[in-house]
């Protein structure tokens, strides 16, 4: 059984990824500090998969607490590394906070696995790095666009990192990197767990629009805030490429498999997404289609750091890594949905 380290683990897309790995076998030991999570969701892992993953709650952007960590798990043969704040709209307002934790908890991570021979590390990216892409759909082959957010910028540094770090790795090994590093570029990614069990659930005020919709339909805010009518797009809202999480989720357990064979070395980055776009509007006339629920919502201005419109090209994932989308956008709304009736009957 091979053991692999989550950081992040007990947030929206890496205890979903926790569930998906011990279906299929994997023995997870999560690290996480906690800061946009709760530790209810090991219970809930735990109901879903009949095992409870090991936990250790560490600050992985403090050295000596990332090291111990690796000391104590010094058994681990992979690391997937979602630990990180990931608000675009709040890495405006606080920078510093984003780099310190984001580039941080990286290169502890990375330091961790070099002391104890670990060599495999699936890393959390995303579409941010292609900034406002001239070209849509983009290709994993576009060339970093200025980031439109310190969040983005993160990512973008993050990946020139891991880039740095096998560059250095393969002139060690003559030519071959024993160190391999494969990224997942995420779109958007929505939705929930079929059992209703686990799902998207931020501290406080929410930044991404799906739990806004949920929250908002279920009472607990007043209105939805549309930010921006004025984009080059049939709606005049941003467009996003958004995927269920369930589908990202097994495309960390493709990641693995593939990051296993003599096929891989080194350093690549793939695409996840549904490979099309859906404006805000589009998902909340799925959400009131599959819920029942008129939403209220108003027209806001434009929010700082918003990208006008992004989807991938996921043809390279689809290919070599055997990973598709499976879910479409109502299953999605839906799925969110359920999650949130589900925290009304717990309440």
């Amino acid at each position: 059984m091979k053991k692999v380290l989550v950081t992040g683990g007990t947030g929206y897309i890496g205890s979903h990824t926790v569930v998906a790995l011990i279906e299929k076998g994997y023995q997870v030991v999560i690290a996480d500090n906690l800061y946009n999570s709760n530790e209810g969701v090991l219970n809930a892992i735990a109901g879903i998969t009949g095992v409870r993953p090991a936990f250790e709650q560490v600050d992985l952007a403090d050295e000596a607490a990332c090291m111990a960590l690796f000391r104590k798990h010094a058994d681990i043969e992979a690391v997937i590394h979602f630990a990180a704040y990931k608000s675009v709209n709040e890495s405006v307002s606080k920078p510093l906070d984003y780099y310190r934790n984001n580039l941080n908890s990286l290169m502890w991570v990375l330091r961790g696995m070099e002391a104890v021979g670990c060599k495999r590390i699936v890393f959390s990216s995303s579409c941010t790095v292609y900034g406002q892409p001239d070209v849509l759909p983009v290709k994993e082959t576009m060339p970093y666009q200025e980031a439109t957010c310190p969040y983005g910028n993160t990512k973008r540094i993050a990946e020139e990192i891991l880039k740095d770090v096998v560059r250095a790795d393969r002139d060690k090994h003559e030519g071959r990197s024993e160190l391999k590093v494969l990224l997942l570029r995420y779109f958007n990614p929505i939705g929930a767990h079929e059992s209703a069990l686990i799902g998207e659930l931020p501290n406080g005020v929410p930044n991404n629009l799906m739990p806004f919709i949920t929250q908002t339909a279920a009472g607990i805010r007043e209105c939805l805030s549309v930010f921006g009518s004025d984009y080059d797009t049939p709606d005049g809202t941003p467009q996003r490429d958004y995927i269920h999480v369930c589908d990202l989720a097994d495309a960390h357990v493709c990641a693995m498999e593939y990051m296993a064979s003599d096929d891989f070395s080194g350093w690549d980055a793939f695409n996840v997404g549904c490979g099309r776009p859906y404006g805000v509007l589009d998902v909340i006339r799925s959400f009131e289609k599959m819920s029942g629920v008129k939403l209220p919502y108003k027209i806001c201005g434009r929010r700082a750091g918003d990208i006008e419109k992004i989807w991938g090209d996921v043809e390279k994932a689809n290919r070599k890594l055997g990973w598709r989308a499976k879910r479409g956008l109502d299953e999605m709304t839906l799925s969110a949905w359920r999650w949130q009736q589900h925290l009304q009957e717990k309440a």
